[in-house]
Protein backbone atom coordinates (compact mmCIF):
# COMPACT_ATOMS: atom_id res chain seq x y z
CA UNK A 1 0.00 0.00 0.00
CA UNK A 2 3.08 2.20 1.18
CA UNK A 3 4.38 1.46 -2.41
CA UNK A 4 1.80 2.36 -4.12
CA UNK A 5 1.64 5.75 -2.79
CA UNK A 6 4.83 6.61 -3.19
CA UNK A 7 4.28 5.64 -7.18
CA UNK A 8 1.11 7.94 -7.01
CA UNK A 9 3.03 10.80 -5.30
CA UNK A 10 5.70 10.40 -7.61
CA UNK A 11 3.78 10.29 -11.08
CA UNK A 12 1.91 13.00 -10.12
CA UNK A 13 5.01 14.95 -9.15
CA UNK A 14 6.54 14.24 -12.50
CA UNK A 15 3.35 15.45 -14.34
CA UNK A 16 3.63 18.64 -11.87
CA UNK A 17 7.19 19.40 -13.13
CA UNK A 18 6.10 18.55 -16.89
CA UNK A 19 3.29 20.67 -17.01
CA UNK A 20 5.11 23.74 -15.11
CA UNK A 21 7.77 22.94 -17.84
CA UNK A 22 5.70 23.56 -20.85
CA UNK A 23 4.78 26.67 -19.50
CA UNK A 24 7.58 27.91 -19.11
CA UNK A 25 8.33 26.93 -22.77
CA UNK A 26 4.79 29.03 -24.07
CA UNK A 27 6.11 31.99 -21.98
CA UNK A 28 9.59 31.89 -23.25
CA UNK A 29 8.32 31.65 -26.88
CA UNK A 30 5.69 34.15 -27.02
CA UNK A 31 8.29 37.40 -26.31
CA UNK A 32 9.75 35.50 -29.68
CA UNK A 33 7.59 36.01 -31.53
CA UNK A 34 6.72 38.94 -30.43
CA UNK A 35 10.30 40.24 -31.03
CA UNK A 36 9.77 38.83 -34.43
CA UNK A 37 7.09 40.60 -35.63
CA UNK A 38 8.47 43.95 -34.40
CA UNK A 39 11.68 43.00 -36.53
CA UNK A 40 9.97 43.29 -40.02
CA UNK A 41 8.09 45.92 -38.80
CA UNK A 42 10.82 47.96 -37.80
CA UNK A 43 12.71 47.19 -40.47
CA UNK A 44 9.99 49.18 -42.79
CA UNK A 45 10.38 51.87 -40.63
CA UNK A 46 13.89 51.90 -40.96
CA UNK A 47 14.40 51.41 -44.26
CA UNK A 48 11.17 53.61 -45.64
CA UNK A 49 13.36 56.61 -45.52
CA UNK A 50 16.32 56.28 -46.96
CA UNK A 51 14.81 54.56 -50.11
CA UNK A 52 13.19 56.68 -53.29
CA UNK A 53 12.76 56.32 -56.39
CA UNK A 54 13.84 53.15 -58.47
CA UNK A 55 14.00 51.17 -54.67
CA UNK A 56 11.89 47.89 -54.53
CA UNK A 57 10.06 45.93 -51.78
CA UNK A 58 8.60 43.12 -52.50
CA UNK A 59 6.09 40.73 -50.10
CA UNK A 60 6.37 37.51 -51.88
CA UNK A 61 5.19 33.30 -50.67
CA UNK A 62 7.08 30.60 -49.17
CA UNK A 63 8.87 29.68 -52.31
CA UNK A 64 10.82 32.95 -53.62
CA UNK A 65 13.78 32.13 -54.45
CA UNK A 66 16.76 34.10 -52.06
CA UNK A 67 18.49 36.02 -54.81
CA UNK A 68 22.08 36.82 -54.99
CA UNK A 69 22.08 40.64 -56.31
CA UNK A 70 24.18 42.89 -54.30
CA UNK A 71 21.31 45.23 -53.41
CA UNK A 72 18.85 42.62 -52.69
CA UNK A 73 18.13 42.28 -48.91
CA UNK A 74 15.55 39.26 -47.80
CA UNK A 75 13.63 39.08 -44.50
CA UNK A 76 11.63 36.38 -43.15
CA UNK A 77 8.45 38.11 -41.62
CA UNK A 78 7.00 34.42 -40.74
CA UNK A 79 3.70 36.64 -40.72
CA UNK A 80 0.88 36.37 -43.18
CA UNK A 81 0.99 37.47 -46.53
CA UNK A 82 -2.27 39.95 -46.03
CA UNK A 83 -1.04 41.32 -42.80
CA UNK A 84 3.03 42.49 -44.19
CA UNK A 85 1.09 43.87 -47.32
CA UNK A 86 -0.81 45.93 -44.83
CA UNK A 87 1.97 46.98 -42.76
CA UNK A 88 4.11 48.06 -45.51
CA UNK A 89 1.06 49.83 -47.66
CA UNK A 90 0.30 51.90 -44.48
CA UNK A 91 3.78 53.13 -43.97
CA UNK A 92 3.87 53.98 -47.65
CA UNK A 93 0.58 56.31 -47.40
CA UNK A 94 2.19 58.08 -44.66
CA UNK A 95 5.57 58.43 -46.53
CA UNK A 96 5.70 62.34 -47.99
CA UNK A 97 8.20 61.20 -50.33
CA UNK A 98 8.17 57.92 -51.94
CA UNK A 99 4.72 55.68 -54.00
CA UNK A 100 4.57 52.49 -54.95
CA UNK A 101 3.84 51.35 -58.36
CA UNK A 102 2.14 48.18 -57.65
CA UNK A 103 3.01 44.42 -60.23
CA UNK A 104 1.94 41.61 -59.89
CA UNK A 105 2.35 38.18 -61.78
CA UNK A 106 0.24 38.06 -65.09
CA UNK A 107 -0.15 34.28 -64.27
CA UNK A 108 -2.12 34.72 -61.41
CA UNK A 109 -5.51 35.13 -63.19
CA UNK A 110 -5.29 31.86 -64.77
CA UNK A 111 -3.86 29.41 -61.86
CA UNK A 112 -7.08 27.20 -61.10
CA UNK A 113 -8.62 26.40 -57.86
CA UNK A 114 -8.22 22.41 -58.30
CA UNK A 115 -4.73 23.19 -58.27
CA UNK A 116 -3.64 25.67 -55.81
CA UNK A 117 -6.87 25.62 -53.44
CA UNK A 118 -7.41 29.43 -51.83
CA UNK A 119 -6.30 31.03 -54.66
CA UNK A 120 -9.96 32.21 -55.94
CA UNK A 121 -10.26 34.17 -52.24
CA UNK A 122 -6.87 35.13 -52.38
CA UNK A 123 -7.59 37.18 -55.30
CA UNK A 124 -10.65 38.62 -53.82
CA UNK A 125 -8.23 39.60 -50.85
CA UNK A 126 -5.94 41.20 -53.53
CA UNK A 127 -8.75 43.13 -54.80
CA UNK A 128 -9.83 44.23 -51.66
CA UNK A 129 -6.21 45.24 -50.27
CA UNK A 130 -5.48 46.79 -53.51
CA UNK A 131 -9.25 49.02 -53.73
CA UNK A 132 -8.69 51.56 -56.29
CA UNK A 133 -5.52 50.92 -56.80
CA UNK A 134 -3.55 49.94 -60.28
CA UNK A 135 -2.23 46.86 -60.68
CA UNK A 136 0.28 46.06 -63.54
CA UNK A 137 0.54 42.70 -64.60
CA UNK A 138 3.88 41.16 -66.25
CA UNK A 139 4.98 37.55 -66.48
CA UNK A 140 7.00 36.72 -63.33
CA UNK A 141 10.11 35.97 -65.03
CA UNK A 142 9.98 39.36 -66.39
CA UNK A 143 9.42 41.09 -62.92
CA UNK A 144 12.22 38.84 -61.30
CA UNK A 145 14.44 39.93 -64.11
CA UNK A 146 13.52 43.70 -63.12
CA UNK A 147 13.78 42.98 -59.68
CA UNK A 148 17.19 41.79 -60.27
CA UNK A 149 18.83 44.20 -62.22
CA UNK A 150 17.21 47.06 -59.75
CA UNK A 151 19.50 45.35 -57.25
CA UNK A 152 22.94 45.52 -58.82
CA UNK A 153 22.27 49.19 -57.98
CA UNK A 154 19.59 50.30 -55.86
CA UNK A 155 18.35 48.77 -52.35
CA UNK A 156 16.02 46.35 -52.92
CA UNK A 157 14.04 44.54 -49.79
CA UNK A 158 12.05 41.35 -50.10
CA UNK A 159 9.54 40.23 -47.40
CA UNK A 160 8.88 37.00 -47.36
CA UNK A 161 5.22 35.60 -45.57
CA UNK A 162 4.04 32.22 -45.45
CA UNK A 163 1.77 32.66 -48.03
CA UNK A 164 2.10 29.02 -50.14
CA UNK A 165 -0.12 29.74 -53.16
CA UNK A 166 1.90 30.36 -56.30
CA UNK A 167 2.37 33.57 -58.49
CA UNK A 168 1.21 35.84 -54.89
CA UNK A 169 4.45 37.49 -54.98
CA UNK A 170 3.51 41.28 -54.72
CA UNK A 171 6.23 43.66 -55.97
CA UNK A 172 6.56 47.76 -54.93
CA UNK A 173 8.34 49.99 -56.99
CA UNK A 174 8.97 52.98 -55.33
CA UNK A 175 8.74 55.91 -57.01
CA UNK A 176 8.59 59.55 -56.11
CA UNK A 177 5.11 60.93 -54.60
CA UNK A 178 5.78 64.61 -55.38
CA UNK A 179 7.15 64.67 -58.39
CA UNK A 180 4.66 62.64 -61.46
CA UNK A 181 5.52 60.73 -64.60
CA UNK A 182 3.94 63.95 -66.26
CA UNK A 183 5.86 66.76 -64.70
CA UNK A 184 8.89 64.68 -65.69
CA UNK A 185 7.66 64.40 -68.85
CA UNK A 186 6.90 68.39 -68.95
CA UNK A 187 10.15 69.03 -67.99
CA UNK A 188 12.32 66.89 -70.52
CA UNK A 189 10.04 68.79 -73.29
CA UNK A 190 10.97 71.71 -72.26
CA UNK A 191 15.02 71.13 -72.07
CA UNK A 192 14.63 70.07 -75.06
CA UNK A 193 12.59 73.03 -76.73
CA UNK A 194 15.68 75.20 -75.66
CA UNK A 195 14.80 76.52 -72.17
CA UNK A 196 12.15 77.30 -69.70
CA UNK A 197 9.12 78.91 -70.26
Amino acid sequence: MQRKSIRIATSSFVALIVFAFAGMTSAATAPARVAEASQWQSKIESSLPLMGHRNWILIVDSAYPLQTSPGIETVETNADQADVIRAVMGALDKSIHVRPIIFMDAELPFVPEQSAPGVTEYRTQIAQLFHGKEIRSLAHEQVIGRVAEAGKSFHVLVLKSKMTIPYTSVFLQLDCKYWSAESEKELREKMVGGGPK
